[in-house]
């Protein structure tokens, strides 16, 4: 089977801020029609999946404003440090959001969160090696960080959650499911943190 090559006619900036831009692309399809995609594109994301040497992994509980409520998730954050090592992201978003060093991460995992309309790619690490950032190092959360939650939960509770409905954030149950199912490997599927992202 031929491998059909969709082309981009021309493209229209809808919207930029700091975080994200929109735009409409013109693409060619299969049978001759030219159809319109709304693109969105932003900095991409990294995602800790935080486990201890008794098998817990740390969620954090923060408010989320397109959702009205709080949700769990894990620990993550943008990736906007420019040409930053993003085992040195994830480092730096485990301590600011759960109050954690790590001394060893892992590639658990690669997504896009939803390719239907971004080009959003998510890199999930595990962490492990676990210690407290020390109290007068510890970063000084604002805004929707001012109020986390941090809890520690057994890794097959937290995807109990996942499949109860309690943990809904696509990245946080990608990233707990595919924990588990590297533990039950016994670690043998992760890759190093240095791999290439997508």
């Amino acid at each position: 089977m031929t491998s059909f090559a969709h082309e981009v006619v021309s493209r229209t900036e809808r919207y930029s801020g700091p975080i994200f831009t929109v735009h409409t692309d013109e693409v060619t399809m299969p049978g001759g029609r030219v159809a319109k995609r709304d693109v969105v594109v932003n900095k991409n994301a990294v995602v800790v999946v935080a486990m201890d040497d008794v098998g817990r992994v740390v969620l954090i509980r923060q408010y989320r404003h397109p959702l009205g409520t709080k949700l769990w998730e894990l620990p993550a954050g943008l990736r906007d440090v420019a040409g930053e090592d993003l085992a040195l992201t994830a480092a730096r978003e485990l301590a600011e959001e759960a109050d954690l060093n790590a001394a060893r991460f892992d590639l658990l995992i690669d997504l896009h969160t939803s390719p239907g309309f971004s080009a959003e790619t998510v890199r999930v690490f595990l962490a492990r090696e676990l210690s407290p950032v020390p109290q007068e190092e510890r970063h000084e959360r604002y805004d929707e960080e001012a109020d986390i939650e941090i809890a520690w939960y057994d890794l097959d509770e937290a995807v109990a959650m996942v499949l109860r409905g309690e943990i809904t954030n696509a990245a946080a149950a990608g990233g707990l499911l595919a924990a588990a199912r590297a533990r039950d490997d016994g670690w043998a599927t992760l890759r190093p943190a240095g791999t290439p992202p997508i």
